[in-house]
C-alpha cells in the first residue's frame, strides 16, 4: 500500500464510529426516555400542551440531560416537529449543541429527515454551524451518508460547500471516501457539483475527490468528476 492509501485507511479506521448515526449522536435510549421528567419528557412525547404549560411556569427550556441534550434536541431526535415549534416559540436556544456538538440541523441531516431539517432551518438553526467532534458541518455529515435530498436542502439554505473538517475532508471528498459509490452517493456528489463545490481541494495526502474515486474504482463518480 502506498503512503496515500495508508493515510486513507488509517483515517477510515479513526472515524468508523461516525458511520453509525446512533454511535455519533447518541439519540435518547428507551431507558432515558422513560426516566425523563418535565420538559425533556414532554419533548420526547411531543406533548405540546405540557411543554407550553411548563414554559409558562418558568421551566428551563435549555436544561441538559446526561448527554447534553436540551428538550429541543430530544424533540429533533424523535421528529417531534410540533414540540420543536413550541419550544422555539417559548424561547429555547435553536442553535444549542449536545455534548458531542450536534445541533438540530445535523441531527435531522444524519437521520435523513428532510421535513425536520426544513423546520430546523425555518426556526433559525444555522446551516453554516461547525458541528461534531470532527469540526464538520451538517452538509459534510449528509454527504458522508449519501442523503442527497438533505444535501440539496442544506445547499439551498446556504451551507458552506467547501468547509474542510479536522480530518482534512470536504463534503465532496466524504461523499467519495465514506460512500459506497452507489446511486445515493452519486446523486449527492452531483448535487455538490451542481452547486459549485470546489473539487480541486485535496486532503492531507494530496488526494482530490477524483483521485479518491479513481483509487476506489468508483467509475460513475470518476465520470462525474472528470467533467469538471
Amino acid at each position: 500500500m502506498n503512503g496515500s492509501g495508508a493515510f486513507v485507511t488509517a483515517a477510515l479506521v479513526a472515524i468508523v464510529g461516525c458511520a453509525c448515526p446512533a454511535a455519533a449522536q447518541i439519540p435518547p435510549t428507551p431507558q432515558e426516555i422513560a426516566a425523563y421528567r418535565g420538559l425533556h419528557a414532554a419533548a420526547a412525547e411531543g406533548d405540546v400542551a405540557k411543554l407550553r404549560e411548563l414554559a409558562r411556569q418558568g421551566g428551563d427550556l435549555n436544561a441538559r440531560d446526561a448527554h447534553g441534550r436540551t428538550p429541543l434536541l430530544v424533540a429533533a431526535h424523535r421528529s417531534r416537529r410540533d414540540a420543536m415549534r413550541a419550544l422555539a416559540e417559548a424561547g429555547a436556544d435553536v442553535n444549542a449543541k449536545d455534548s458531542q456538538r450536534y445541533d438540530i440541523i445535523t441531527i435531522a441531516s444524519v437521520a435523513d429527515d428532510v421535513e425536520t431539517l426544513k423546520l430546523a432551518i425555518a426556526l433559525g438553526c444555522d446551516p453554516k454551524a461547525i458541528t461534531s467532534p470532527y469540526d464538520g458541518t451538517a452538509l459534510i455529515a449528509a454527504a458522508h451518508l449519501g442523503h442527497a435530498e438533505v444535501v440539496r436542502t442544506l445547499i439551498a439554505a446556504g451551507a458552506p460547500l467547501d468547509h474542510v473538517n479536522n480530518l482534512g475532508w470536504t463534503a465532496a471528498i466524504e461523499a467519495v471516501v465514506l460512500g459506497d459509490g452507489g446511486s445515493r452517493h452519486q446523486a449527492t456528489l452531483q448535487a455538490l457539483l451542481d452547486a459549485g463545490a470546489n473539487t480541486r481541494i485535496a486532503d492531507r495526502a494530496g488526494l482530490t475527490p477524483l483521485a479518491h474515486a479513481q483509487q476506489r474504482g468508483f467509475t460513475a463518480m470518476v465520470d462525474l468528476l472528470s467533467r469538471k
